[in-house]
């Protein structure tokens, strides 16, 4: 998967979590869990496409 296309994932999932911490009414400690959850996501998907880990 060229870089590009990475960055571009990464960039449109932090922009969907900004809209969604900024613009839908949840109690804070929600967004903080959804924010690990996405964040641990996108961390566990990086390290597949560089073929750190394969699960």
């Amino acid at each position: 998967m060229p870089i590009l296309n990475i960055l571009i994932v990464i960039i449109v999932i932090g922009f969907v979590l900004w809209l969604v911490n900024n613009y839908l009414p949840m109690d804070g400690k929600i967004k903080k869990i959804l924010n690990f959850v996405v964040v641990i996501g996108v961390i566990i998907w990086l390290l597949k496409v560089f073929s750190i880990i394969s699960i």
